[in-house]
């Protein structure tokens, strides 16, 4: 099994050109699923002997410790690993076909409102240049709605002040660009006047090393500011992203055009927000309707 894994990591590297983060999730899913078939059937099982039951007990043994989401991706990376064992002859059918996803959770993005994610923004204090680059990857990540691997990925060159544009790359490798917001830009323009000159394509954001900030280096960033301001709930970089979604759909932008701006490939992904519109709309309706209770 082990090689059939290592064999399905290569080709998704090599062929499917997927990211470093959904490389490392499918690998760690399906090692994860065949710790528990060596646990099950011996530690000589190959992926042929294995059927839809034994896959349903290892999802039945994660309803304790995971949510329907987590379940419901590592039931896809078995599946796409038999696809994949199909093509190459290595088995004649796929028995994760036969075990049902797990509905998921409805649940609403959780968002900032707009005095909390101003006050966010406005935390790094100061004119050093560890601060100033903090001020400016709030400000991007609120203004542009950008994922935190596309913040750390920008180079220099992929971020234009003057038209107040920048150029991510996405999920799957797909380019977008996406408007900087004129108090994004005059953060940007103070955080790069503070750095000495180098050339277009070095990293935008940089650690204390001078070496590319990570994905984890970001989140850290954002709780030392929230614990500055002990007043709200753990904020992730992607909580900005909900947010940016959020405040844009209730000031009234179509939901195709949020779609865009959030590089989503399905406008189904985008929809979840207009939940969190319609639970404010009815909180405005409860209060101000005189007979709505």
């Amino acid at each position: 099994m082990q090689n059939a894994i290592a064999q399905f990591c290569h080709y998704l590297d090599t062929e499917k050109n997927v990211s470093p983060h959904t490389l490392a999730a499918y690998r760690s899913d399906l090692e994860q699923f065949s710790a528990f078939v060596r646990g099950e059937l011996g530690e000589t099982a190959a992926p042929g002997e294995i059927g839809h039951l034994l896959i349903r007990r290892f999802l039945a043994k994660l309803m304790k410790g995971h949510s329907r989401s987590s379940i419901g991706r590592k039931l896809a990376a078995i599946r796409s690993w038999y696809r994949y064992l199909i093509r190459q002859g290595a088995v004649r059918q796929n028995p994760a076909e036969l075990v049902s996803t797990p509905k998921k959770e409805k649940k609403v993005p959780y968002h900032l409102a707009i005095d909390e994610v101003t006050a966010l923004v406005e935390a790094p204090g100061g004119t050093s240049t560890p601060a100033l680059r903090d001020k400016a990857i709030l400000e991007l990540l609120y203004s542009s709605g950008l994922r935190v691997s596309e913040l750390t990925g920008l180079n220099i060159s992929g971020i234009d002040l003057s038209s107040g544009l920048v150029k991510v790359l996405g999920k799957g490798g797909k380019q977008r660009i996406v408007p900087v917001g004129s108090h994004a830009v005059k953060s940007v323009s103070s955080y790069l006047q503070a750095l000495p000159p180098t050339g277009p394509d070095r990293a935008l954001f940089l650690n204390n090393r001078g070496g590319r900030l990570t994905r984890r280096s970001v989140a850290r960033i954002i709780d030392r500011y929230i614990l500055h301001l002990a007043t709200m709930k753990k904020v992730s970089p992607h909580t900005l992203r909900h947010t940016f979604a959020t405040h844009l759909l209730e000031s009234g932008v179509d939901l195709r055009a949020i779609q865009e701006l959030l590089g989503h490939s399905s406008l189904s992904t985008t929809q979840k927000y207009t939940h969190v519109n319609i639970d404010r709309l009815m909180e405005v309706y409860d209060k101000a309707h005189p007979k709505a209770r």
